[in-house]
């Protein structure tokens, strides 16, 4: 009975480390359970969202009033398709855009020029360049001034108070009644950069205003008013003048012919996430690019044939 005791007791040992060869034959490969693994796919990392997460939280843009229209129109599409997502937007300026931003204050500052035109380099450096659009600018006058065509020479006379009256240029005999942007637009930034060539100081008895909407109301209404506005902002109350002879025309800026342009800027403070990414990533689909930038006058970045530095060097 020993025997057989010790027989049975051999065999089953034998059975149970049999077993046990084929269990671990069994098509696992994974390190043992008491060791962490690796390179798995089946659990997203912390910091990721599933695709189908519901985006959520406040957006404030500041800014632009060039770019304050294409803002304001894609937020509120933005907003149809994310009910759980404020868009608000604000108009103040380039330079007020961009202080907000750097200071934490607004999630986007929205600019025509670039952050190193206005901010110290060491503030600058933080922000994160979003280029989501072209603005091209034109001199706007009132329809009765006579005038369709000024050269950079004759703009320049008139911004600096040098001409004073439109038939000094060929137009009516009218006083010219300047409407400027102030210091901090981006707007101004832009027109005395590639229109003018140089800054010029604010005439006697010219108007400042701060919006752009407000500037084309008064030029519109003015005899003898001249000022600048985005294209966006163009229509048959006010002409567009054209420059050294060249129409102010989406193609002519396209081509690097016209030259008052720039890049409209959405800064953000570091790399954007959570909705202010998401708003971002909707601003650079084919759906805006294709329809609302271009409905709105402004030029798709991927349609232009030529680029342009902070420095205003443009290249082909």
């Amino acid at each position: 009975m020993k025997s057989k005791k010790t027989l049975f007791g051999t065999l089953t040992l034998s059975a149970m480390l049999a077993l046990t060869a084929c269990g671990g034959n069994s098509g696992s490969t994974a390190a043992p359970a008491t060791e962490p693994t690796t390179g798995s796919t089946a659990t997203p990392a912390a910091n990721e969202q599933p695709a189908d997460a519901t985006v959520s939280g406040e957006i404030l843009a500041v800014g632009s009033t060039a770019l304050q229209p294409l803002v304001d129109q894609v937020g509120q599409k933005f907003m149809t398709e994310n009910a759980e997502v404020t868009v608000q937007v604000q108009g103040g300026g380039s330079g007020t855009g961009l202080t907000q931003v750097s200071e934490g204050a607004a999630n986007i500052g929205n600019s025509d020029v670039f952050a190193e035109e206005k901010l110290e380099a060491d503030k600058a450096a933080e922000l994160v360049d979003h280029q989501v659009a072209v603005v091209a600018m034109a001199t706007v006058v009132n329809k009765d001034t006579g005038v369709t065509n000024l050269t950079k020479q004759q703009l320049l006379d008139v911004f600096s108070g040098k001409v004073t009256n439109w038939k000094d240029v060929g137009g009516a005999d009218q006083k010219i009644t300047i409407v400027n942007r102030p210091s901090s637009s981006g707007t101004r930034a832009t027109f005395e950069k590639y229109a003018l060539g140089e800054k010029v100081e604010n005439v006697a008895g010219s108007i400042e205003q701060d919006s752009s909407g407000t500037v084309k109301q008064i030029v519109a209404d003015t005899k003898g008013a001249v000022g600048y506005l985005a294209f966006s902002y163009l229509d048959d109350t006010v002409t567009a003048l054209s420059y050294d002879g060249v129409e102010p025309t989406e193609e002519n800026v396209q081509s690097g012919d016209y030259p008052i342009w720039a890049y409209e800027h959405m800064y953000t403070k570091g790399e954007p996430d959570g909705a202010t990414k998401a708003f971002l990533d909707y601003f650079m689909t084919e759906e805006v690019q294709n329809a609302d930038v271009t409905e709105l006058g402004y030029i798709p970045v991927s349609s232009m044939k030529v680029t342009r530095d902070a420095e205003g060097k443009v290249s082909k």
